[in-house]
């Protein structure tokens, strides 16, 4: 065990019984309760094992599985009051700077999730792309195994599973009760993620792959105790659970299954869609502006691929151009080592150009791994310089990322995308909560940002990889559009599909995976874009302002060095650092 879990633990629960201050004559300073506060805190989430508002590609197993199940939500319900209530008594004008930005953020989430507790959350444990059996068989490829320590835990989490399981079949199981499950077309097939991992040899499981190489420092003996211990709990426990929940899931779940589409039809649901829209884009946009705004930026984009066309000279219209870059070989890496290769030729050639954008720069390194069970996706490093960060890219279907939009797609997920954001923020000398904070506006806007960004980068000289960056960009736009229709206005499924075949260069095959993640996982596509047009106002304002005194690389470094925020905060330090920056250009200098 790391020692600050050892100390979180000594802690805790002095923090869940709220325990009062042994000198109650002597008032700490406010910054002196507020960081007491912030270490109770984390202490607390340290033990549940659960921390709001995080990444859960990035989620890891540690000895034993956090509970999910009533009681365990209560009570962390109540432990979040109590903060509330504690941190009410500290007065943020009596902090200095930084610590006002962390109590900014800290009580942003604290009311965020004291809201949580009163939606439907707990209900909706899966999506059409994945759930917590996915998350689950997945950890081990974010884990590093470094001792016989790190077996030893993992060997309980694998022991752990049935209990875990157990907590989420009852909480479908209430949904169920309660009405709140999944549109049936969008979930049809969703028993092939849970058969997967239904295996006869449990050398095959995914949740193996640990006891296939093992670090020197691990003798023979404890290597093939391992390996036994897992043979025995994959076959006794991982498979009887995952067959458990597939029984669960085509006995149960699907037959209760809803038969309309928008999340506004479930009791609440207006309500729900609203908090959705709120947490993940941490703004108060309504679904109207939100549909306004995508339709607008769908024009622009629009004519921007219009205008590509056209330069290479092609005869035929946007359709006929689509269908010449999906059919055309060219466009199209021959071996899964080709596509890693090129991925990793963007990505270098794209640190190369950090310092020109960025005067900080992460110290984690990161790799490039094919993946053949999902689309692309980034994990950051644990943060405690065990593991480097992840770009995993799909191999196996290789007409599934086409070259021409690769550029774009390593800069959203390495460099300067996710690998530089969630690293930088990992090694901020912040409150601990701040380091793995993961707001979607904020993480995915300046991914699709850094897209943008590739272009001043010296990116997209080809006319086709320029076109494959604009897909990316009308993808998301088109998000915004889709998303508030079928969950605010009243879309069919098809309707959706329909308007994003019209709209965007995806294949019909993709267009219904994501239209179905999107009836699954409301709103959490509208942060994307959201995210990336408030980066960019925001930039566009400093350079206004600013004019010859604007300098992007402290601009850069305003943005993502101060950890993931909600919007609001954000604007609200661009605001004072263009001020900043006006003082700066306007006193004089001293010797």
């Amino acid at each position: 065990m790391h020692l600050s879990r050892i100390l979180a633990a000594t802690v805790v629960a002095c923090s869940l019984t709220a325990c009062s201050a042994t000198e109650p004559d002597n008032e700490p300073d406010a910054g002196t309760a507020f960081h007491a506060l912030l270490d109770e805190h984390w202490a607390a989430a340290t033990a549940e094992k659960i921390f709001f508002r995080t990444d859960p590609d990035a989620w890891r197993m540690d000895g034993t599985l956090p509970e999910h199940n009533a009681e365990a939500r209560a009570r962390r319900q109540q432990f979040n009051e109590q903060v509330l209530t504690r941190l009410a008594e500290i007065r943020i004008e009596d902090l200095d700077a930084d610590d006002q930005i962390s109590y900014r953020v800290f009580r942003y989430e604290r009311e965020t999730e004291r809201e949580s507790y009163q939606q439907p959350d707990h209900f909706f444990p899966i999506t059409s792309l994945f759930g917590y059996h996915t998350y689950f068989a997945e950890s081990p490829s974010n884990s590093t195994f470094l001792s016989a320590d790190d077996y030893d835990d993992y060997l309980i989490s694998l022991a752990d599973f049935t209990r875990y399981n157990r907590d989420y079949i009852q909480n479908m199981r209430a949904a169920i009760e309660a009405g709140y499950t999944h549109y049936c077309e969008s979930i049809a097939d969703y028993g092939r993620t849970i058969e997967a991992h239904i295996v006869a040899d449990a050398e095959q499981s995914q949740l193996y792959v640990p006891f296939n190489r093992f670090p020197g420092n691990v003798s023979e003996d404890q290597r093939a105790h391992y390996a036994g211990k897992g043979v025995e709990l994959v076959n006794t426990v991982i498979v009887p659970g995952y067959r458990e929940l597939l029984d669960f899931f085509v006995d149960e779940y699907l037959p209760a299954c809803r038969t309309e589409v928008g999340i506004t039809s479930l009791p609440g649901g207006d309500d729900y869609y609203r908090y959705l829209i709120n947490y993940y884009t941490t703004t108060n946009l309504t679904p109207a502006e939100i549909h306004e705004l995508g339709r607008t930026e769908l024009g622009r984009i629009r004519d921007e691929m219009q205008e590509v066309i056209d330069a290479v000279g092609f005869d035929g219209g946007f359709r006929e151009f689509i269908d010449f870059l999906r059919e055309d070989d060219r466009f199209y890496a021959r071996t899964d080592q080709e596509l890693l290769g090129r991925a990793a030729l963007i990505s270098k050639t794209a640190e190369g150009e950090l310092p020109r954008f960025f005067t900080r720069l992460p110290r984690a390194p990161y790799k490039i791994v094919g993946d053949p069970n999902r689309g692309a996706f980034y994990v950051a490093p644990s943060g405690d310089g065990t593991d480097s960060g992840t770009y995993f890219l799909q191999i196996g279907d290789l007409r599934s990322t086409p070259l021409y939009t690769l550029e774009a797609l390593s800069l959203h997920e390495a460099v300067p995308g996710h690998h530089l954001q969630s690293t930088l923020a990992q090694e901020l000398n912040v409150p601990e909560f701040r380091r793995d904070l993961y707001h979607s506006a904020f993480g995915e806007g300046w991914g699709l940002y850094s897209e943008r960004l590739g272009k001043e980068m010296g990116f997209y000289r080809d006319s086709y990889s320029e076109f494959g960056r604009l897909t990316y960009d009308a993808w998301r736009a088109g998000r915004l559009v889709v998303d508030t229709g079928m969950h605010a206005f009243g879309w069919s499924r098809q309707q959706g599909v329909d308007f994003l075949l019209e709209n965007t260069a995806l294949s019909v095959v993709d267009i219904n995976k994501e239209i179905d993640r999107y009836i699954t996982w409301p709103a959490q596509a509208l942060s994307y874009k959201i995210g990336e047009l408030k980066i960019r106002e925001l930039r566009a304002r400093a350079e206004t302002e600013l004019g010859s005194a604007f300098d992007i690389r402290r601009f850069h470094d305003m943005v993502v060095g101060n950890g993931s925020l909600p919007i609001d905060v954000l604007e609200d330090m661009v605001t004072d650092w263009i001020a900043a920056e006006h003082t700066k250009t306007v006193s004089p200098s001293r010797q």
